[in-house]
């Protein structure tokens, strides 16, 4: 008893008592690492979106830290670029079996698409209730204006080097050949999907294939009886009940530019606005 005098009575100094009193005890640190947002580049000229680039440093970090018991994925992302999603559960993984450290996910509102490739980097997926899960499928989507062209009078001219190098202009009528490609690339990306679901859930998946790779999506309570998570909870909880009370969140960030970090804004003044949209379009898919 007496050695924990000093201790609690440090837990009395008034914003850092606590933290200071932590250090002092030991307690164990979990990294909590946020993905929130479309996986990919967006943008032409602004930074925005989930990306290795962006997030090398930041991963880096949360595996470093000192004394870190495990590392906390909390995830809100509808999806997007299947290579980052891939390159970013890639590093998760090397790091964590580097460092031989335990990997936890946490869904927040979505997790679908690309989102569910990087909660599968973890060791242990959770959600809540409601949380939207899954959608492991591969989408492309566009739109076409012939009719529009030929109606206003305007006349598409492209030159190319090569018979496939215009496939798929939204310009020109849609050719069969084309779109034959297309699916043919959206069946490779799908099976790599597959097969990293698979390798990382195992005999944990409780439906067949063509449920779970339907790119269908559920709440998380029907995610758990299908085995795409291992339960329900939030991060704050399900980190308490795995190291105890006194367990230390410890957020771990990409580093801002100072007018982020001052005006909340981004460096650029324009937006891209296809991609607002197409990102806006991604989100709403879900109800979000």
């Amino acid at each position: 008893m007496m050695e924990k005098q000093p201790v609690n009575w440090i837990r009395r100094v008034p914003w850092i008592g606590d933290k200071i009193a932590d250090r002092l005890e030991h307690a164990p640190t979990v990294a909590v690492l946020r993905l929130d947002g479309i996986i990919g580049r967006q943008g032409g000229l602004r930074r925005g979106g989930l990306t290795m680039a962006d997030l090398a440093e930041p991963i880096e970090n949360a595996f470093k830290m000192s004394k870190v018991s495990a590392i906390a994925l909390s995830i809100n992302s509808p999806g997007g670029s299947p290579v980052q999603s891939a390159l970013i559960a890639t590093r998760v993984r090397a790091l964590a079996k580097e460092k031989e450290l335990p990997v936890y996910a946490f869904c927040e509102d979505v997790a679908a698409s690309g989102g569910y490739w990087l909660a599968c980097a973890a060791d242990e997926i959770y959600a809540d209730g409601a949380s939207v899960v899954g959608s492991i499928g591969v989408v492309s989507a566009g739109f076409g204006f012939p009719s529009l062209l030929e109606k206003i009078g305007v006349e598409r001219r492209v030159y190319t080097a090569g018979k496939k190098k215009a496939i798929l202009d939204p310009f020109q009528a849609e050719n069969p050949e084309d779109i034959e490609h297309l699916k043919e690339l959206q069946a490779d990306i799908h099976e790599q999907f597959k097969t990293y679901v698979r390798a990382r859930r195992g005999g944990r998946l409780e439906a067949a294939d063509d449920i779970l790779f339907s790119g269908e999506f559920w709440t998380g309570n029907r995610s758990l009886s299908l085995g795409l998570i291992d339960g329900l909870g939030d991060l704050r909880t399900v980190m308490r009940e795995k190291f105890g009370e006194k367990v230390r969140l410890k957020p771990v960030g990409a580093r801002r530019g100072w007018l982020e970090r001052r005006l909340g804004m981004r460096a650029t003044w324009t937006d891209d606005l296809f991609d607002a949209a197409e990102a806006r379009a991604l989100w709403a898919r879900f109800g979000l």
